[in-house]
């Protein structure tokens, strides 16, 4: 009797193909398993078996292909992992196949795996403690009361905020709450936002649970990715796993704890390619699923989870001094405006910043200096016609990367050399506007010219382990001023830190978001959060061409309760998250005409479904990107609407729009849930 698998592959399809499973191959095919299939006349693809019958589909079984090969190790998906990327797949509009091809290393969706190569020192498998598995920190009063307190929150709801300021001392909270699961035999999953922030608290767990433990994130070799869930399958898994938002899709056979550090923070959230999910909603549904409890911790929660914490739905548990008694920082506002009217701002550090860095230099301390933007200058112009140098493929002013001599697009990453005249008037004086982190490293090169500079952006980082080498040299006291974009403000914790310079605290407001006002509250308490972590209380010097803002105020004296009540007020008024979900729909194409006709189309389709909750279509602030024209629609989904049913709605618009033959071409394709 033939038996036949229904075998899901890593590509944007709807459902699973059917395969028919030879004789010679029927001990090795396993639900869960790997199979080698061909899909169209030769193109080979590695999928995973979801289902296994011996009936075979009645309108297709004599023209079904065998599979070609399969695994023969057994499973390498679980049946919660597959239920896991089938709920995804549902939330977040979008296919399981492409869930499927971002939750395995590219290892295990190869018809064929590398030979593993040779590890090296710097891509160990298993973690080694620098020091004997560490005796842990006992906590203090302050935080064992915390700790009692999310315990007690668990006994009645599975979700907990730890709203901790800034060096309160969460990751020992942390710490101490996973050697108790450890101890009853549980797994647990540590997922931090960043790349940057594994290397201290690698160490600091590292040296608590010693060889217990498994890191996981994009930046190690796929090699090592492909070990590290290859044992995660086995019988011998480690017990603790940290990683980024990746790290969700590792198989777990007994998860009893999730942490996710740092909540607020957006780079939780995939924006391309599919699935967009949020790795803190997803690892709240994870640990649903798994029967786990789930801890969010921050000094800064996102409103969403706040709210959900006043209302009760989570518990919360605040820890509102820091550790050892140290005083929260002062920070102090400058006025540019001001200073610019007066002549005053004669660099991007006003006096004031300038004086207390040569002061925090002169006692051998350290200094960090904020800027979230990359490059040297973010505008390039023509003095006589004010011509500026813009990209070809996307609706974006080329930036100015002075040490590269290029111009290149933060968009599609396209690079241009830098043209030695103007080509619409001929002007040979070209000057450079506004400032980005390589322009700050030269003018704190020339203002210090004895102090040891570090940059941390995108470009400085690059290299596998970019990242550890340069925080590793600051922790050593090797740099003395650490000049970064918000890659500064996760989270890192620095003993000699006594000054942090906030050069451009309003970037982020003139973004036309309504999150704008809470992505810059997070950003600034966070980065102000680095200063004096240990002994004697920092300074901030915060640099705003708005002073009298509310939300200046708000940072400076650390009140989150009054931004937040702020917040909500407006996002009431206006109905935005939470007080509803948003649905964002992407509409793109090579010719504008066509993306605005096809948006049109879509939104005629959907509007009689949803009125007023349908906005749009608007172009983007950003309307064309990768030569590709923008179009987007946004639905406001009110609780009262039925989630399944409005997932309906949309895939039903698509299947017809896409279906006509004008619009087949044109790429549509869901946010829920956007940032």
């Amino acid at each position: 009797m033939s038996r036949y698998a229904e075998v899901l592959l890593p590509l944007a399809l709807h459902g699973t193909l059917t395969y028919r499973v030879p004789e010679a191959l029927a001990e090795s095919v396993c639900l869960g398993g790997r199979v080698t299939v061909q899909v169209g006349k030769k193109k080979l693809y590695a999928g995973i078996v979801t289902g296994l019958s011996d009936t075979s589909p009645s309108a297709v079984g004599d023209t079904l292909k065998d599979i070609l090969d399969a695994e023969p190790s057994g499973p390498i998906v679980t049946q919660a992992q597959l239920d896991f990327w089938h709920w995804m797949a549902g939330y977040y509009m979008c296919t399981p196949g492409e869930v499927m091809k971002a939750a395995l290393p590219a290892a295990l969706k190869h018809t064929t795996e590398a030979t593993p190569k040779r590890r090296t020192a710097r891509d160990p498998l298993t973690f080694t403690s620098k020091s004997a598995p560490t005796p842990r920190r006992p906590l203090s009063e302050a935080q064992q009361q915390a700790a009692d307190g999310i315990k007690k929150a668990w006994a009645e709801k599975d979700v907990c905020l730890l709203h901790g300021v800034t060096s309160s001392g969460k990751t020992e909270i942390y710490i101490s709450l996973i050697s108790d699961v450890l101890a009853q035999g549980g797994q647990v999953l540590y997922l931090l936002p960043e790349i940057a922030l594994t290397t201290q608290i690698t160490d600091r767990l590292g040296s608590v649970f010693g060889q217990q433990m498994g890191v996981y994130h994009s930046r190690f070799t796929d090699t090592r990715r492909a070990a590290l869930y290859r044992k995660q399958i086995s019988d011998t898994p480690y017990t603790l796993v940290l990683g980024v938002r990746s790290a969700l899709f590792l198989p777990f056979h007994n998860l009893r704890l999730v942490i996710v550090d740092e909540e607020h923070e957006t780079s939780y959230k995939q924006q391309d390619p599919a699935p967009r999910y949020h790795a803190r909603d997803a690892a709240i549904m994870l640990a649903r699923s798994s029967g786990a409890k789930v801890l969010l911790g921050t000094a800064t929660p996102c409103l969403e989870t706040y709210q959900h914490a006043l209302s009760g739905k989570y518990g919360l548990v605040e820890l509102k001094e820091r550790f050892g008694g140290v005083s929260l920082p002062e920070i102090v506002v400058e006025d540019v405006k001001e200073l610019r009217r007066k002549k005053l701002m004669k660099t991007p550090l006003s006096p004031r910043l300038i004086d207390e860095v040569r002061e925090a230099l002169a006692r051998s301390e350290q200094v960090i200096l904020f800027q979230n933007r990359r490059g040297y200058s973010p505008v390039l112009s023509c003095r006589s016609c004010g011509w500026t140098p813009q990209c070809t493929a996307c609706d974006v002013s080329l930036t100015y990367h002075r040490q590269a001599d290029r111009l290149v697009c933060h968009y599609c990453g396209a690079s241009h050399p830098v043209p030695k005249q103007c080509p619409q008037c001929g002007d040979t004086e070209l000057r450079d506007i506004g400032y980005g982190t390589e322009r700050i490293e030269e003018t704190v090169h020339t203002l210090f010219p004895t102090a040891r500079i570090a940059r941390m952006d995108l470009d400085t980082t690059r290299a596998a382990s970019a990242y550890t080498d340069i925080l590793n040299a600051f922790g050593r006291g090797d740099t003395d001023i650490l000049i970064g974009t918000q890659m500064v403000t996760k989270g890192l914790d620095f003993d000699r830190v006594s000054v942090v310079g906030i050069l451009n605290a309003d970037q982020s407001l003139s973004v036309p978001d309504f999150r704008a006002a809470e992505r810059t509250f997070h950003m600034l308490s966070q980065v102000a959060g680095r200063a004096g972590r240990r002994g004697r209380r920092g300074l901030v010097v915060l640099q705003t061409m708005s002073p009298t803002l509310p939300l200046i105020a708000q940072v400076v004296k650390g009140d989150y309760a009054a931004f937040f009540g702020t917040q909500m007020a407006e996002r009431r008024r206006f109905a935005y998250p939470p007080e509803v979900r948003i649905i964002n729909i992407h509409i793109k194409h090579r010719d504008d005409r066509l993306a605005e006709e096809a948006a049109r189309t879509l939104a005629a389709m959907l509007r009689p479904h949803f009125a007023d909750g349908l906005l749009g279509p608007y172009k983007p602030a950003v309307g064309r990107v990768q030569r590709l024209f923008i179009r987007r629609l946004t639905l406001k989904v009110s609780a009262a609407l039925s989630v399944n049913g409005v997932r309906r709605t949309l895939h039903a618009a698509h299947d017809r729009l896409v279906g006509q033959p004008a619009f087949r071409s044109v790429q549509i394709y869901f946010d829920a849930d956007p940032l």
